[in-house]
């Protein structure tokens, strides 16, 4: 699943391109500009369970926005690139590395966390400066996705799927078996890849509202290319990111015909581990010994 794998990398001299680390991470902005971020962890440190363990780092899904777990005090928090640092929660903190992984919205301004449980831990709306619980005063459920404009969440449990607004009011909810990974901003078109995880070649669009799924789509992608990551655009259009030999590549996929349309090549850096806009904490690209270099 991925937030907004659509997002541009536009002019904006604050817009980050990605963000890489070797000893320490950096941003590469897109006008070429690099940015040390000195103080963000790179791996989780010696006093915790998992110590060692690479320290996720986000970009939202616009480019503006960056997460990481700060070495100051282990606390996780939000910068963009000429402003202050925000807390997300004082409940996530370096100890939570690799049993809880943040994942945020495309505006950066939302942040859930999903477990090692597995379920869903916090969910912090910087907006509001607030961090509620699970719904349902459970964690059994399965976080699925955001809509690109942040205004809706997808949330999976017990065969039920539920579009939850941004104060976890439940505002669509079906039974189905289906796992979608992407909502459109309709909140009612979600998308589903069809196959062997690792390996989808195909995927099908499911109505929150009238419960009907489409047939299954083949996408057309170069051979040896699988779906790594689908989502929706702002305009509703369905996204597809493929890991390659040599980075990644973006595509427009028709929704009728499963024709890939290229949008994109984005090369990977010479670095251990990068992040593109949009990212979670484990893409398919995400570390060299992923085969993406």
């Amino acid at each position: 699943m991925g937030q907004s794998a659509a997002a541009s990398t536009s002019s904006a001299p604050d817009t980050i391109a990605y963000a890489q680390a070797t000893q320490t991470w950096k941003l590469v902005l897109a006008n070429g500009d690099v940015v040390e971020v000195p103080e963000a962890l790179t791996e989780a440190p010696d006093d915790v369970v998992n110590a060692g363990e690479r320290a996720p780092f986000l970009v939202s899904g616009d480019g503006r926005h960056f997460f990481y777990f700060r070495k100051s005090d282990g606390l996780f928090v939000e910068r963009t690139v000429n402003g202050k640092e925000r807390v997300v929660s004082p409940k996530l903190t370096a100890a939570s590395i690799d049993e809880e992984w943040p994942v945020v919205s495309d505006d950066g301004s939302y942040v859930v966390t999903t477990t090692s449980a597995p379920g869903v831990g916090i969910f912090a709306d910087l907006r509001k400066g607030t961090v509620l619980p699970p719904p349902g005063k459970t964690d059994a459920w399965s976080f699925l996705g955001f809509s690109p404009d942040g205004k809706r969440m997808l949330l999976a449990g017990e065969h039920r799927l539920t579009a939850f607004d941004r104060g976890l009011r439940t505002r669509t909810r079906v039974k189905t078996r289906l796992s979608p990974t992407a909502l459109a901003n309709d909140h009612i078109t979600a998308a589903v890849p069809v196959g062997t995880w690792g390996k989808y070649r195909k995927l099908r669009l499911l109505n929150l509202r009238t419960n009907r799924a489409s047939g299954p789509v083949t996408v057309r992608l170069p051979r040896g290319q699988y779906i790594d990551d689908l989502d929706f655009d702002q305009a509703g259009r369905v996204i597809v990111r493929s890991k390659t030999k040599t980075g990644v590549e973006v595509y427009r996929i028709s929704k009728a015909t499963g024709k890939a349309t290229l949008l994109r090549k984005i090369d990977r850096p010479d670095a251990d581990v990068w992040v593109l806009p949009g990212d979670n904490s484990h893409e398919a690209w995400t570390e060299r010994k992923g085969g993406a270099s």
